[in-house]
């Protein structure tokens, strides 16, 4: 983490004893697993979230303060740990991002009362009292991009991949409501577990169904390996593929991409002078300020962290959407250029 003082260790927290003048926010961020890739941009600006709270005054008066969960273990792992650091007083507040079955185990084990913002696209459904979700649902973030491919990138035959848990499972769902409404088809679907070894027979499904368009909800590094099997196995000039969880630091780990034929939907995109997202591009200004030129890139993730540090703070009558809706994408080099008019949500 660059800049300002790390995240404290829970742990040493509860030894040394929370201090009344700090209001300590937990920090559920995936420091392993398929999500660690997106850490540092996530950290970095949490961090600065923290910053700038502090110069306003922190909290009535009270510094604020990040402490460090490791979200990227197993779901009831994390919950139990959270739960526990709940109680004890490490934290006043939980926000962070993971995938959706950690976040689903989070709302079982936390105590009554306890407030935790959860910042990601989420899967639907009911969230408990006290959870708060800044992202977008599956239809929110897909129906509209799946629509503009189908319409103007002729994708009409589509296959759905993802890893099996809540999340895509979710995903895939709204992708046939909305595919069907859009005059075209789901002709294959696989959910595989996390960390893959063998994607062959995912690409040859892609291949056996003559699929023209690949919705894809698998995360972090799980996506990374199939975009780069996905490249040698030459079907990416030819097949159209969509992904609502990738973001720059996914796009760098695979190289790049000058098809113009992989896509993306998520909140915001880390844009180039003269891009359309006014606020993205001051987020970046400021985390250069003060993590430097080689801070990590302000990814969809890390803002969505960001915006949530500031959803925490305010109180429980804070609002359940803080960030920006869902957008389209194309991947341009190591680039994700947004497509002007196709807003997702």
């Amino acid at each position: 983490m660059s800049g300002a003082e790390r995240p404290l260790d829970p742990w040493d927290l509860l030894v040394t004893g929370a201090r009344s003048d700090v209001f300590h926010v937990g920090l559920a961020v995936p420091l392993s697993g398929p999500l660690a890739l997106t850490a540092p941009s996530a950290l970095d600006l949490a961090g600065l979230a923290a910053d700038e709270l502090n110069a306003a005054g922190g909290v009535d008066g009270r510094e604020v303060r990040l402490v460090a969960v490791d979200s990227g273990r197993a779901p009831e792992v994390v919950a139990a740990e959270a739960a526990s650091l709940f109680r004890a007083g490490a934290f006043d507040v939980l926000v962070g991002f993971h995938t959706s079955d950690v976040h689903r185990a989070l709302e079982r084990a936390l105590p009554p009362g306890a407030r935790y913002v959860f910042t990601p696209p989420h899967e639907g459904g009911r969230a408990r009292p006290g959870v708060v979700r800044t992202g977008a649902s599956p239809a929110e973030q897909h129906a509209a991009a799946l629509t503009w491919l189908v319409g103007n990138r002729r994708a009409r035959r589509w296959v759905l991949l993802g890893t099996d848990y809540v999340w895509p499972r979710a995903v895939h769902r709204a992708a046939h409501r909305a595919l069907t409404a859009a005059g075209a088809q789901v002709v294959g679907e696989a959910l595989v577990p996390f960390g893959p070894t063998d994607m062959g027979p995912l690409l040859d499904l892609v291949r056996r169904v003559r699929a023209d368009g690949v919705l894809l909800s698998m995360v972090g590094r799980d996506l990374v390996t199939f975009n780069r099997e996905f490249t040698r196995a030459g079907l990416d000039r030819r097949v159209v593929r969509l992904s609502g969880a990738l973001e720059e630091n996914g796009l760098y780990a695979v190289g790049g991409d000058g098809t113009g034929e992989l896509y993306a939907c998520m909140p915001s995109f880390a844009s180039t002078p003269g891009g359309t997202d006014d606020a993205q591009l001051e987020l970046q200004e400021r985390l250069a300020r003060r993590s430097g030129p080689c801070a990590p890139v302000a990814c969809a993730y890390a803002r969505g962290l960001y915006d949530g540090v500031r959803v925490a703070v305010a109180g429980p009558g804070s609002s359940s959407r803080s960030g920006p809706p869902a957008r389209l994408a194309r991947a341009d080099g190591l680039a994700l250029r947004e497509i002007p008019d196709a807003l997702t949500a």
